[in-house]
């Protein structure tokens, strides 16, 4: 099973250094997952600076998700949570619920230690809702920890669950846990990957490299031949952010455009905003701002305004404060985005399981990229500004109070 990386988060505004767990390695064992981190443990070349390559950079990986961004996924044009990419479809006729009776789904969640997540959980609870066919759903809060993940998901294979979803905390360190969960239910791994098949599936969006292409993609036909771009980076030694910065990097290289600066932010608004004004006074200009999160986007846009300077085209996330900016503003902007409807799918792929329906063996959920077209499709009123918009809750039940909303 291809691991994933988990998506980066707005918890960064709110905490100064959020940040993913990486998947081809294990955060420290004291950190959350989307917390403070140190390098990872297979090292990268990025310098301190953010400005270097990364040893992360996988070329087959590469060209594959940039292919897969370009595809048609299969299934219902209205629901890109049941849609899937390249889809190779594997039996579940073993699984299938015998006996009768309603199904009992178990979740052993990472946390929900930011509001990507806070969003994905609601999503989740609201897609049971809607199946009368699942008597019972229990769920376990590993709070970011992976001793307490493994705890929960031993306790759920003991609890007469029928299928067990398990987001993972992080990657190796869970993996043991996860095979033994195989051995006694059907196991459904999404969002981040561990390093075993044996689950049933495994649920993602496209991944890293085509977030960060499509956000570098935008800037390199937006500006001139050698324009100067600011990257503002979260942090180093996280595969998810180091794939997204070296697809960025491989499209500006390509294109001759001139990143002046690559700098981590920590998430941090302050800090991005002094980033920002700093390079603005050594460089004169910046042409265009690449992020490989949206976390701190609105403060990248009112640095340009604090300094008197048009705010140049600029990279975001699905986030409803960036969105909202991006219209009032009119700025000339792109928002990538790793989406919280992914949320939704589990849940379906448990019960198609428990139905003895076939499954694709990797589930490819698309990752759309929010444009000046679609903008308004996503910015909703009433939601709050850690909203994400891609969630596909928009006709689940208790939308949009659940989700923090006003009608």
């Amino acid at each position: 099973m291809r691991p994933r990386s988990a998506p980066l988060t707005a918890l960064a505004a709110l905490l100064g250094a959020a940040l993913l767990a990486g998947c081809t390695s294990d955060a420290p064992a004291d950190a959350p997952a989307d917390g403070p981190a140190a390098p990872s443990a297979g090292g990268s070349s990025a310098a301190a600076d953010g400005s270097g390559d990364s040893d992360f950079f996988d070329q087959a990986e590469y060209d594959r998700q940039l292919e897969l961004a370009k595809e048609t996924p299969e299934g219902p044009k209205d629901k890109p949570w049941e849609q899937m990419l390249r889809p190779e479809f594997v039996s579940t006729t073993a699984y299938a619920k015998k006996g009768g009776g309603d199904a009992h789904l178990c979740f052993s969640n990472a946390g929900v230690f930011n509001p990507w997540r806070q969003v994905g959980l609601k999503n989740m609870r609201a897609e049971v809702e809607l199946h009368e066919e699942i008597g019972k759903f229990t769920v376990l809060d590993a709070q970011g920890k992976d001793d307490k993940q493994i705890s929960d998901i031993q306790e759920l294979t003991g609890k007469g669950c029928d299928a067990l979803i398990v987001s993972p905390n992080t990657t190796a360190t869970l993996t043991p846990a996860v095979e033994r969960a195989c051995e006694k239910v059907p196991v459904i791994v999404f969002d981040r990957g561990v390093e075993t098949d044996c689950a049933v599936t495994f649920i993602s969006p496209v991944g890293g490299y085509g977030y960060g292409a499509a956000a570098a993609d935008f800037l390199v036909e937006k500006t001139e031949p050698k324009a100067k771009i600011l990257a503002l980076r979260i942090s180093p030694g996280v595969d998810a952010l180091e794939t997204r910065w070296s697809a960025a990097k491989r499209a500006f290289d390509k294109a001759g455009v001139e990143v002046v600066d690559a700098k981590f932010t920590d998430g941090d608004p302050a800090r991005t905003k002094s980033i920002v004004a700093d390079a603005l006074t050594r460089h004169g200009e910046i042409d265009g701002v690449w992020m490989d999160s949206g976390a701190t986007a609105v403060a990248a846009v009112e640095a340009f305004e604090d300094a008197g300077q048009e705010v140049p085209p600029i990279t975001g996330e699905d986030q409803q404060d960036f969105l909202t900016a991006w219209k009032e503003k009119k700025l000339t902007a792109v928002a990538p985005a790793y989406p919280t409807f992914q949320w939704r799918t589990p849940v379906i792929a448990a019960l198609k399981i428990l139905a003895g329906e076939e499954v694709p063996k990797e589930w490819t959920l698309p990752q759309p990229v929010i444009t000046e077209a679609d903008l308004d499709d996503y910015l909703k009123p009433g939601m709050p500004p850690l909203h994400y918009a891609m969630c596909g809750c928009e006709e689940l039940p208790g939308f949009p109070e659940k989700w923090g909303g006003k009608e």
